[in-house]
């Protein structure tokens, strides 16, 4: 199952910066060695066994900005599923907009059925590098760009993000769009939720493998930090990438304290999952009993977890 995915925005807008980070574990500080896109760089990335992204990293110097919307213009737009064009928020550049209304139309055009395109196809905007902007000011910011969107991609309803290659907020953004190009996402939600309930978890959050991406979730209670899930990708995936400095492996983690005990472990080939206990009474159980429970419970689900992967 191979998706089409095309990366594109002006030539500095961060595009191969936050692939590196997302992909091919960069951390941030590293990627200003990294040098401008010429022309495409195509990548397939393989995610939960059978969902490949082809993923398209466009240039966007003026002149490949041009050559894509002319001379290759049935090559880039033919058959894409999911647009990501990123914006660097300090530009001012209207040919910027120009292009990205240019693309639009050069999707809708590459489909085999613009009808189904329309309905079926994801349009994702970054507004990139929001960490250049006042923090009183970014909400503001942001909203302008939204609204201005919305009215340029006319029939198409974009899902626009606030990210930085420096936060949590790049981890959203992705796990958002991994997320929702996952077929049977439903179907492994309701088999998670099952799994918390029976392991009685207060939270449950699964992760792929390689990217550490958030995949699904489900929990008990609403939690006031609703970026926690980006906050332990970006912990995990930076903790990980120390650990291969070391020349160790990263395998599982177990966390305590006086108010949850969590545990991170590898779920199936592709997958980690974590799994929070908070229930005092679950707690002095493990605790005075068996602390592997937990783990073991992990291990009995394996198997019907990699099914679901490749259903």
């Amino acid at each position: 199952m191979k998706r089409k995915v095309l990366l594109m925005g002006k030539s500095g807008s961060g595009k191969t910066s936050m692939r590196s980070i997302i992909f091919a574990n960069y951390i941030a500080k590293d990627t200003r060695r990294l040098g401008a896109t010429i022309d495409v760089e195509y990548s397939n990335v393989r995610l939960l066994g059978k969902l490949a992204l082809n993923l398209w990293d466009c240039g966007g110097q003026d002149g490949f900005m041009d050559s894509y919307l002319t001379s290759q213009r049935e090559q880039v737009f033919r058959n894409v599923e999911v647009l990501i064009y990123v914006f660097d928020v300090e530009s001012r550049d209207e040919k910027d907009l120009i292009y990205y209304q240019s693309i639009i139309d050069g999707m809708r055009e590459g489909s085999k059925d613009a009808q189904v395109t329309i309905k079926l196809m994801l349009i994702f905007c970054l507004i990139h590098k929001m960490d250049l902007i006042q923090q009183d000011k970014r909400e503001k910011i942001f909203n302008m760009r939204c609204k201005d969107l919305a009215e340029r991609s006319y029939p198409f309803k974009p899902i626009v993000f606030a990210t930085s290659i420096w936060d949590e907020t790049l981890y959203k953004a992705w796990s958002s769009i991994v997320y929702s190009l996952i077929p049977n996402v439903q179907h492994l939600e309701s088999s998670l939720e099952k799994f918390r309930v029976q392991c009685e978890a207060s939270e449950v959050i699964l992760f792929e493998k390689a990217t550490f991406l958030v995949i699904a979730h489900t929990k008990e209670s609403n939690n006031p930090d609703i970026h926690r899930f980006e906050k332990v990708s970006n912990i995990i995936k930076q903790f990980k990438l120390s650990c291969s400095k070391s020349q160790a492996h990263f395998q599982t983690m177990e966390l305590r304290n006086n108010q949850m005990s969590l545990f991170i472990q590898p779920l199936t080939s592709n997958t980690y999952i974590l799994v929070v206990l908070s229930d005092p009474n679950i707690r002095i159980i493990l605790t005075n009993i068996e602390s592997s429970i937990p783990i073991l419970n992990i291990q009995a689900a394996k198997n019907h977890f990699e099914k679901i992967e490749f259903e």
